[in-house]
């Protein structure tokens, strides 16, 4: 498999766009792969082609819409109201959706030979989705190596920063502007600072405070 080789699973959003430039200065050949899988908004899927048409990025887009009949959820279901579980997992949790989702990936990736999958998960700031842990990626890249008998290398750049780190890391590689301008997190489907009222809104917009305060006084972690 070629090393130079990369594939980022890309929604359109903060985490994601952040990833597909951390992969473009790691890696000499990168390409990125969307998931259709029934979401409320089509905007994220034109958002995703909209950025890789940007930075000259080879996107394909998967077919994953059997996600939605099998596990009704609020980022699919305009009848499912969008909620934090106190003591449950989120309304937007779609089961399975990240084991298919980078399971597809490696199979797209070794159709181009690529050794790397990049994806945007991460165990710090969360909504507790069991799928973002650092333990089932680990787990899931042993699973993906034994099952096509490859050597693929999943890497989780976010996997250990809170979404002030996160836009930390979009100025380091000098895709802050670009993120905030253009990336969809919104579950309502409103791009750069959405709807500010959904909890991917509260979120992100919270982290960038937090970020923009450290950057304003001098104090960048």
């Amino acid at each position: 498999m070629d090393d130079r080789k990369a594939v980022v699973v890309f929604s359109g959003g903060q985490d994601s766009t952040t990833c597909l430039f951390w992969a473009l200065e790691k890696f000499e050949h990168v390409e990125a792969v969307t998931f259709q899988y029934g979401q409320r908004h089509i905007a994220e899927l034109e958002c995703a082609r909209e950025i890789c048409m940007k930075l000259n990025v080879h996107h394909h887009e998967l077919d994953m819409t059997l996600l939605n009949q099998l596990a009704p959820n609020a980022l699919t279901r305009d009848d499912m109201e969008i909620k934090e579980g106190d003591n449950e997992l989120p309304s937007t949790f779609v089961p399975g959706r990240n084991l298919l989702f980078l399971s597809f990936a490696a199979v797209l990736a070794k159709q181009i030979n690529a050794k790397h999958l990049i994806t945007g998960v991460s165990e710090t700031d969360f909504s507790g989705y069991p799928d973002c842990r650092d333990g089932f990626i680990k787990s899931l890249n042993v699973t993906l190596n034994l099952s096509m008998d490859e050597t693929f290398v999943i890497h989780t750049p976010l996997m250990w920063r809170d979404k002030s780190d996160v836009w930390a890391l979009s100025d380091q590689l000098g895709a802050f502007d670009f993120v905030k301008e253009h990336t969809l997190t919104c579950y309502n489907g409103i791009k750069a600072s959405g709807c500010g009222e959904c909890p991917a809104c509260q979120l992100r917009n919270r982290g960038l405070e937090q970020y923009e305060e450290l950057r304003q006084g001098g104090t960048i972690k």
